[in-house]
C-alpha cells in the first residue's frame, strides 16, 4: 500500500515518523466550514473533506493508484457545547485558556481513510482537565508562538502540559492524531495491519 498524509501538520507527520510508517505528505485546499453541532460529526466531517480534496489531486495529476490510502485528519476541543478549532488572535487564545481553567474539556480528532473504492471516518475522545492557570502565565503563554496553530490554543508536549493534572483517554489524540484507534480502523475497513508496512529504523538515543 501507498499511504498519503493529507495533513500539513507537523505534529502528525512526526507521529507517523516515530512509528517508522512510510508516507507521502500531500496537501490540498479544502473548505473547513461546517455546520455540525456535534463534536465528533464536525471532525469527521472535516477529515473526510480534506482527504476528498487530495484525493481529488492525487487523481488529476494521475499519481493515484488503486493502492493509494489517503489519511485525513482534523481535530478540535469542546468545552461544555462550545466546538473550538484554532484561536483567531490573542484575545480569543486568551478566551480559551481562561474557559480551560480549573475545568474539563474534550479533544476530539477525526480520522478519515479514503481510497478510490472506499471513504470511512471515525472520531477519537480523550478527556483533559486543568488546574486552575494563573492569569500572569496565561500572558505570557499567548505572547510565545505555540498556542496559534493549535485547537484550544495549547499543546499538551509543550509548555501548557504544566496546567495538565491528567487525561482519560489518548495522548497522542491531544497531540492531534490518535495513533492506537487509526491503527485498530485501518484493520477494521481494511483488512490491514500497520506492522506490515513498518520500516527498520535506528534506535533514538537519548
Amino acid at each position: 500500500m501507498t499511504f498519503i498524509l493529507a495533513s500539513k501538520s507537523p505534529r502528525r507527520k512526526e507521529i507517523l515518523e516515530n512509528i517508522g510508517l512510510p508516507f507521502t505528505v500531500v496537501t490540498a485546499d479544502a473548505d473547513e466550514t461546517c455546520h455540525e453541532t456535534d463534536p465528533c460529526e464536525y471532525v469527521k466531517v472535516l477529515a473526510l473533506r480534506k482527504g476528498e480534496a487530495v484525493l481529488d489531486t492525487l487523481r488529476q495529476s494521475g499519481k493515484l493508484t488503486a493502492d493509494t490510502v489517503v489519511i485525513a485528519s482534523d481535530t478540535v476541543v469542546a468545552l461544555e457545547d462550545e466546538i473550538l478549532g484554532k484561536p483567531r488572535d490573542t484575545a480569543d487564545a486568551e478566551r480559551m485558556l481562561r474557559a480551560f481553567s480549573g475545568k474539563a474539556h474534550r479533544v476530539i480528532s477525526g480520522v478519515a481513510l479514503l481510497t478510490e473504492q472506499k471513504r470511512v471516518a471515525c472520531a477519537e475522545v480523550t478527556r483533559v482537565l486543568f488546574d486552575t492557570i494563573p492569569e500572569r502565565e496565561i500572558k505570557q503563554y499567548v505572547a510565545t508562538d505555540e498556542p496559534y496553530d493549535k485547537a484550544g490554543a495549547y499543546a499538551i508536549q509543550g509548555f501548557a502540559s504544566l496546567w495538565i493534572t491528567g487525561i482519560e483517554g489518548d495522548y497522542f489524540n491531544v497531540v492531534g492524531f490518535p495513533l492506537k484507534r487509526f491503527a485498530d480502523f485501518l484493520r477494521e475497513e481494511f483488512s490491514l495491519s500497520l506492522a506490515d508496512y513498518i520500516e527498520n529504523k535506528e534506535p533514538k538515543i537519548i
